[in-house]
């Protein structure tokens, strides 16, 4: 193994992972009403190299291990930015979108083939407003976003998935939108916005990757917003233009940063302290990663 960028055999840390990953997933005890209310989480996702971490695959597998299995899975990827709101295709084994270049050609020809995802999606329509247009994408799969962390968490395969539009980057906005999704947790659905937690990819050196450590603008932002996370405070969040260290280089962009609040408003109640999962580092940027409850 040289990198995860540069491995000897691509996504063969993903091959060695699935060697115990693959039975615990197929022996996972399913959702059921018993259970009470599923998280909600927002996780930092990862592109193809994520298949060539070992430890990040074990931190995103154990975390999905620690809950029952959900009976089908909303995610919300800061790589589908659409307004109105869109859901993607709800037939079984839709081909992902392959929205990443210049990786080994194995990447491309990975997939994620899950079930029938039309009861979902009638679920979903049925807790949004009837004000709220909502396009139905009858051909389009799941984003690098949501298919490579959902790979990992659950390898199998074997629950439907369906994929929302972020259609705002006001953090109100998803905050609302997030609220109207809390009635699905209720019945075993499992909410996610999938983004990073840091993602100023431009500014990121060579020095701190060989270096391994997270330049301060990454290290700052990250530090401001674990420490708001750990108190509830979604309009400290909120300000993050304003407020956030080591802005606008953790964020030249924002898509990656605000589907953070569509998890937060998913919350039973929202401004409660949230819990971190993931608290550690990739090439300088922070996967850092919660749930709600």
């Amino acid at each position: 193994m040289r990198s995860i960028f540069d491995p000897n055999v691509p996504a063969g840390a993903f091959d060695e992972f699935l060697v115990d990953a693959a039975p615990a997933s197929a022996a996972q005890r399913v959702w059921t009403p018993e259970d009470g209310t599923l998280p909600a989480m927002f996780l930092s996702h990862g592109a193809p190299p994520l298949f060539d971490d070992g430890q990040w695959m074990r931190k995103l597998f154990a975390w999905a291990q620690s809950l029952p299995k959900p009976k089908a899975i909303l995610i919300v990827s800061a790589h589908w930015e659409s307004a109105p709101l869109s859901l993607s295709s709800t037939a079984a084994d839709t081909t992902p979108v392959y929205d990443f270049g210049g990786f080994a050609q194995r990447y491309y020809e990975m997939r994620y083939d899950t079930p029938d995802a039309s009861e979902l999606a009638r679920r979903v329509l049925a807790v949004l407003p009837d004000t709220e247009t909502v396009h139905e994408h009858q051909e389009r799969g799941l984003d690098h976003g949501a298919w490579v962390p959902l790979k990992v968490m659950y390898p199998g395969g074997d629950i439907p998935v369906l994929q929302m539009s972020l259609p705002t980057e006001d953090p109100a906005r998803l905050v609302v939108l997030g609220s109207r999704l809390r009635a699905l947790r209720e019945e075993g659905v499992l909410v996610m916005g999938s983004g990073f937690m840091t993602h100023g990819l431009p500014f990121i050196t060579r020095e701190s990757i060989a270096a391994n450590v997270m330049p301060a603008w990454s290290a700052d932002f990250d530090a401001w917003a674990a420490d708001a996370l750990a108190r509830g405070d979604v309009d400290e969040l909120s300000a993050y233009r304003s407020k956030a260290p080591g802005m606008p280089y953790a964020h030249p962009s924002v898509e990656h940063f605000v589907p953070l609040f569509l998890t937060l408003g998913a919350a039973t109640n929202p401004g409660e302290p949230v819990q971190t999962t993931i608290a550690d580092q990739m090439m300088g940027l922070s996967t850092r990663s919660f749930q709600v409850s």
